[in-house]
């Protein structure tokens, strides 16, 4: 029996706070495509421990680990799955929920690469423009705003 994708995934935009630089990911299925993390919630899975649980699989960064700040932007997006990966979903599913988090580092880091051929740190304009999907851009667009909502609740 094959295994299909949960159609309710996370998106987590992982941003250097000193440099204002984005860290983009190049995938290993289609090198033509780059973006953040992604990934799918699994069985029982709140869209929070997902995020945690990608970011780690897919960077190698432990973000309970290491104490890090993960911030839920409380927006969910839904949205038509590419036509290259819908084989990942059972044959009826069209549309993917996206709920979408950012990781604030102080520094930019290396990422252990597990799921992806290569990574990128790029300015947030350059990041947007070279993602193919609609929401990474609009997400990757939104850390000043993420980023002033992170300042006022630290007061």
């Amino acid at each position: 029996m094959q295994k299909y994708k949960n159609p309710e995934s996370v998106l987590v935009v992982i941003y250097c706070k000193s440099t204002q630089r984005v860290l983009m990911l190049q995938r290993k299925d289609d090198p033509n495509f780059w973006q953040s993390v992604t990934g799918s919630l699994e069985k029982n899975e709140l869209p929070r421990d997902t995020a945690i649980r990608e970011v780690f699989e897919e960077t190698g960064i432990d973000i309970n680990g290491k104490n890090l700040k993960l911030i839920d932007a409380k927006h969910v997006v839904e949205f038509e799955i590419f036509p290259q990966f819908r084989y990942r979903y059972a044959p009826e599913v069209k549309i993917n929920k996206e709920h979408w988090f950012y990781l604030p580092l102080c520094d930019e880091i290396t990422p252990v690469l597990t799921e992806h051929l290569s990574y990128q740190w790029l300015t947030i304009n350059s990041a947007a423009n070279l993602t193919v999907s609609p929401n990474n851009c609009d997400a990757i667009g939104k850390i000043g705003s993420i980023e002033k909502i992170n300042l006022r609740d630290q007061k």
